[in-house]
């Protein structure tokens, strides 16, 4: 009896009741279908590409209902911070309420362990003079200098000293002109004391005395100098004489460096008068202005010579006093020099 040939098995049999030998099983076919219909043997199926298991139901999906009105839990608000306790600095975050304050600093110092107190005294002493307490000194000529100015040959100079520290200063200023083969025609001499207002100005306070020709004048100063945004450093003073006269001084310089050791520097000095002084052939307002312009070469940074050209004139009542005197109202000089500090 050839089970493959039948669709329907007998009652009562089983598959592991009945003899299989001789057989190919591979070839039987499945039971038939109450119909009477033979289906074809399945295939086996072809693997697909794993997708997203898709969503239950709507009607199997476990709906949460959303709490309103009454029935709505309530948040929690953050503790509040304690009113003795500060929030971090930098953050706005809130101090927790078991927080502890940050520790004292501590009073002593491992050092003190090992060394007696007149040690570590001179030991802090000389920390404090390292770190800003050191005196220390300069002498700078700005400008020492010979000019050309149409056969008239004459020389001028503007330097300072200074001996102090960060913060105070004691200054020494002086400048000055005059021909070769005459007398000094006008000089000056300041003895300030400087002290620092701020990282890069400092109020500077003394007194003036005018040498040279004409009367000479002795005046209390009070000034401002210092470096100014983008590198122009700047000086500015006020001069009252023991005659009453208010006399205003404004410089300023800048260095712009072509290369590391070559050096263009402009420069404007405006000199101004609260009011006539005929002694001193000065008027009110804007009694004279120079403008220069000057090259130099660092051979070392403490020793650049240099050349340009210089331009001043006089303005205002100023002018007509000079030229009642004879003198040239403007004029424009070749200038060579040395800038140099030690």
């Amino acid at each position: 009896m050839q089970h493959g040939s039948h669709g329907m098995m007998m009652p009562g049999m089983t598959m592991q009741g009945m003899d299989m030998s001789g057989h190919q099983h591979g070839n039987a076919s499945p039971a038939a279908p109450a119909t009477g219909k033979v289906q074809p043997p399945k295939s086996k199926p072809k693997p697909t590409r794993k997708s997203k298991p898709a969503p239950p139901p709507a009607s199997t999906q476990e709906q949460t209902p959303t709490p309103t009105g009454d029935s709505a839990p309530v948040l929690s608000e953050p503790a509040a911070a304690p009113a003795s306790m500060p929030a971090p600095a930098g953050t706005d975050l809130p101090v927790s309420a078991d927080a502890a304050p940050a520790p004292a600093a501590p009073a002593d110092h491992a050092a003190d362990a090992f060394y007696d107190a007149g040690a570590m005294a001179a030991a802090r002493a000389d920390l404090r003079r390292e770190h800003g307490g050191m005196r220390l000194h300069q002498i700078l000529f700005n400008l020492a200098e010979i000019q050309a100015r149409r056969g008239r040959e004459g020389y001028r100079w503007d330097a300072e000293g200074w001996w102090g520290g960060d913060i105070n200063r004691f200054v020494v200023k002086s400048e000055g002109e005059g021909r070769f083969g005459r007398s000094l025609e006008a000089a000056e001499a300041q003895a300030l004391f400087s002290r620092a207002i701020g990282p890069y100005h400092d109020l500077q306070a003394g007194i003036r005395q005018d040498l040279g020709r004409g009367p000479r004048r002795t005046y209390a100063v009070i000034g401002i100098e210092g470096l100014a945004p983008y590198w122009f450093e700047t000086e500015g003073s006020l001069f009252l004489s023991d005659k009453g006269d208010l006399l205003g001084r404004v410089e300023a310089w800048y260095d712009q460096r072509i290369t590391q050791r070559l050096i263009l520097q402009p420069r404007v000095e405006l000199n101004l008068a609260a009011q006539d002084v005929r002694e001193q052939a000065i008027g009110h307002g804007l009694s004279m202005a120079e403008l220069g312009l000057r090259l130099r070469y660092e051979v070392r940074r403490a020793f650049a010579p240099y050349v340009g050209v210089s331009w001043e004139g006089r303005a205002g009542r100023t002018a007509r006093y000079a030229r009642a005197a004879g003198e040239a109202v403007r004029g424009t000089a070749a200038v060579a020099g040395i800038r140099t500090w030690f």
